[in-house]
């Protein structure tokens, strides 16, 4: 048993000193490295623990993430949302019935006024409730004024809306620029300019110094004591350059340029021809500095005579209207007219005299000088053959306007253009100025009779 003992020990590895060479490694692999001590959580005295029913009803500090920020601003967006639309629909809520109110209230007013509605002017107002008015197409009348109407817009000569059967004032119309007047405004300038003018020197400068210079230095005629041109009247044969000057007045001056023909002028009801002359000058002197612009002021401005019928009294009273604002009671500022004209002889002597119209300008039939110079311009742009001789034409003794070179310079460029020419040959120029001379000669053909 001693020796089954001993066995024993040997078998363990012997006592505990006793060690092999290479275990002493092995064990120190084993063992745990060195790792310095935690940072202490906080530095100072350390604090006591609360105690009590507040230590436990007291919530700790967390600090959110960086999602649940976003998060919690999404909602309180959206939170805000809710609020301003919870607003929202409790306002429309409350003004429902005030809407509702207003449109039975608008529509019992359109039953009162009716339609269609007639058109109208006030003449008088007798007091809150009654007045005198009256149509385009018929005699005056006394009429009611509803209440609903606004008193204080009414004032004698508006245009007012009418019931159309009973007449009586149910509206008002803004008072807003005529449709006819509107468009006689020129929005856009005409291309044309003085450097498009041949010849014309003197009457380039009377009308500058009569129409523009008075508008853009007024000073110059106050320091010298004078009052400026109220207006100029440009007459002369057809196609002298009275038209084409009044566009490069257009052109070159900054004012309001407004255009009318003196038909336009006459109307078909009583009255519409004065009231679209007052609405004419009653524009101009709102948009001034301005400048208006009548041409063939023949077609009102003939003389005076006894007129036995109705259209040749509206058109007398159209040209009193003239008249009476080219130089009336009121002053016009800064407002210049010019009138154009062919048949200077026609026209009424109250029309001409000075004070409404200072300045007569003549376009004369264009001379040597002044037809060289057109056909310069006409011809600047054209592709001309060496054989064009211009001064043939320019010495000839026939009597050519300006309209009359430009004719014959665009008939030229066409024959041209018939016979598949890109160049312009004299040949072209003398058929072009026969057939211009044919058609102005209404047909009779040149030296028939000679």
């Amino acid at each position: 048993m001693g020796q089954g003992a001993s066995g024993g020990l040997g078998k363990q590895g012997g006592l505990p000193g006793d060690r092999k060479p290479g275990d002493g490694a092995a064990g120190d692999k084993k063992e745990k490295k060195f790792e310095p001590p935690a940072a202490p959580s906080r530095v100072g005295r350390k604090q006591r623990k609360q105690r009590g029913p507040e230590a436990a009803a007291r919530l700790p500090a967390v600090a959110p993430l960086s999602k649940c920020r976003l998060r919690l601003l999404k909602l309180e967006r959206v939170k805000d949302y809710l609020l301003m639309e919870e607003e929202y629909v409790a306002s429309q809520e409350r003004l429902k019935p005030s809407e509702d109110k207003t449109e039975e209230d608008r529509s019992k007013v359109d039953d009162l006024r009716g339609t269609p509605m007639s058109v109208g002017s006030l003449e008088e107002i007798i007091d809150e409730a009654h007045g005198i008015v009256s149509s385009s197409t018929g005699p005056e009348y006394y009429v009611s004024i509803l209440s609903f109407v606004d008193k204080d817009q009414l004032e004698p000569g508006c245009s007012i809306l009418m019931h159309n059967k009973v007449l009586s004032v149910v509206g008002i119309l803004q008072d807003e620029v005529d449709p006819m007047v509107s468009v006689m405004k020129v929005e856009k300038a005409p291309l044309e300019s003085y450097a498009d003018i041949g010849g014309l020197d003197a009457q380039i400068q009377e009308i500058k110094e009569a129409v523009e210079l008075p508008l853009t230095h007024p000073e110059l005629y106050e320091d010298i004591g004078i009052r400026p041109p109220k207006g100029v009247i440009l007459y002369g044969e057809p196609g002298t350059g009275k038209t084409l000057l009044a566009k490069a007045v257009a052109n070159s001056t900054s004012a309001t340029f407004l255009r009318v023909v003196g038909s336009e002028l006459i109307q078909k009801y009583l009255g519409e021809g004065p009231k679209l002359v007052r609405e004419l000058f009653r524009v101009a002197d709102d948009l001034s500095p301005s400048i208006v612009f009548i041409d063939e002021i023949d077609a009102v401005g003939t003389k005076r005579y006894d007129a036995n019928s109705g259209g040749e009294r509206e058109i007398q009273r159209t040209m009193l209207e003239l008249l009476n604002q080219l130089d009336g009671f009121d002053s016009r500022g800064d407002v210049k007219v010019i009138l154009a004209t062919n048949r200077i002889e026609s026209l009424d002597p109250a029309l001409l005299r000075p004070g409404r119209i200072d300045r007569k300008i003549e376009f004369p039939l264009p001379d040597i000088k002044t037809r060289r110079r057109i056909f310069m311009i006409h011809t600047a742009k054209m592709t001309l053959a060496e054989d064009v001789n211009l001064e043939e034409f320019v010495m000839t003794k026939d009597e050519f306007s300006g309209a009359d070179i430009k004719a014959i310079c665009t008939e030229a460029g066409l024959l041209a253009l018939r016979e598949r020419r890109m160049k312009v040959t004299h040949a072209d120029f003398k058929k072009a100025k026969e057939k211009v001379m044919f058609k102005k000669k209404e047909g009779v053909p040149e030296g028939l009779y000679m």
